[in-house]
């Protein structure tokens, strides 16, 4: 049986004492809030253009 990227993670993690299971899972939150804050952001700025370049319609 071929083990996938997150299989492998999944497996190894699994093999972690506590404390480092805790530590693994504050910096992958982390790094998942920041990956939304950054596809906010990167929306954010096609909204923008997309209105400077009247691609929409405002209620105003």
């Amino acid at each position: 049986m071929v083990k996938t990227k997150i299989d492998k993670v999944i497996d190894d993690f699994s093999h972690l004492y506590l404390d480092d299971k805790e530590y693994v899972a504050d910096i992958l939150q982390k790094q998942l809030v920041e990956a939304k804050r950054e596809a906010i952001a990167k929306r954010g700025k096609e909204a923008l253009q997309n209105l400077k370049n009247r691609k929409v319609k405002t209620k105003f």
